[in-house]
């Protein structure tokens, strides 16, 4: 569940019924242990009313674990925004605007893949039901991108020589007021993209 302790919020009082039904249900989703979420500084220019989510993979507490671990996908991170305008835009379909982006370190051969962004965006699209020859009764106006890089490191900069980055960024329209779904799924996007196994199966590393 979403963390509120120090949650900055826009419009205090005077928040419409009908955005704070929505921040609301932000804090009834389910998300994997994995994942730690928590509220984080909204932007302030892209709707009257606004509220963010912060996500990221929890590291394990165990560091021999992850000392033995030689497949790691690497760290992953991101934030999903609640956008809200009483008026709706045009853009928008809708008065409730959802914003997310994603980022991972993937493996090289991931990496080269040339189908890396069809598969990160049908992470996506999956969890919300929108794939290819689905449709949603929650969802509407979904668009966004995918970004693979590949960064280089020189001289005297700590890291890896080389380290592959893979950054979606999505937004749609909520067409109901509960949007707890749209939080769970933005963050079973991010547990793929950061290449955790499916829930209720275990990973068994090579020996």
């Amino acid at each position: 569940m979403v963390t509120t302790s120090g949650a900055p919020r826009s419009g205090a009082a005077t928040e419409p019924p009908e955005f704070r039904t929505a921040v609301d249900s932000l804090h009834t989703a389910r998300v994997r242990p994995e994942i730690e979420v928590g509220a984080i500084r909204p932007p302030q220019r892209l709707a009257p009313y606004s509220y963010a989510i912060g996500a990221e993979i929890r590291q394990s507490d165990d560091a021999e674990l992850d000392a033995m671990s030689t497949d790691s996908q690497g760290s992953a991170f991101g934030r999903l925004i609640l956008l809200y305008d009483p008026d709706g835009q045009e853009a928008w379909n809708g008065n409730i605007r959802l914003v997310a982006y994603i980022q991972a370190e993937v493996e090289e051969d991931l990496a080269s893949d040339p189908l890396l962004p069809e598969v990160a965006w049908s992470w996506l699209t999956d969890a919300l039901g929108t794939s290819e020859g689905a449709t949603s009764e929650e969802v509407t106006a979904l668009g966004g991108t995918v970004t693979s890089t590949t960064s280089v490191r020189f001289g005297d900069i700590a890291g890896p020589p080389r380290a592959h980055q893979l950054e979606l960024r999505a937004s749609w329209t909520a067409t109901r007021g509960d949007v707890a779904s749209h939080l769970e799924a933005f963050s079973e996007a991010l547990a793929s993209a950061a290449g955790l196994p499916p829930l209720g199966i275990t990973e068994l590393k090579s020996f």
